[in-house]
């Protein structure tokens, strides 16, 4: 419980100590999405590769998708998909959500993960 409620106080200083989330570029975030697809999906439907199929996970909850085994730490996460989570998650996931299965060190540049999280958003 306790992994949670600092979970949560994270998110929550996380959102005041962002700046308004700028919209990306989904042109230039589908060129970042190529980073993804040696383990990730995106198209509705499509089947789970080495990471969960990423199709319509804005607002979803983290550890949901169906037929993929996610990670303990995942699965107890309490997150909920937004521009700030993903954002968060897309620069370190393994710092974000310790014990994550995701191998990916992250995306350092901010242009890399505004582009990226607009490209993910028109997949609903």
């Amino acid at each position: 419980m306790k992994k949670l409620t600092t979970l949560g106080l994270s998110l929550a200083l996380s959102f005041f100590a962002m700046p308004a989330f700028a919209d990306g570029d989904v042109a230039k975030g589908e060129k970042v999405f190529k980073k993804c697809k040696a383990c990730h999906t995106i198209e509705q439907g499509a089947k789970n590769k080495v990471g969960p199929n990423l199709f319509g996970i804005f607002g979803a909850e983290a550890g949901a998708v169906e037929g993929y085994k996610y990670s303990k730490a995942m699965m107890d996460s309490g997150i909920t998909w937004d521009d700030t989570t993903l954002d968060e998650y897309l620069k370190k996931p393994r710092a974000f959500v310790k014990g994550t299965k995701m191998s990916f060190a992250g995306l350092k540049k901010e242009s890399d993960r505004e582009d990226l999280v607009a490209y993910l958003k028109t997949f609903k």
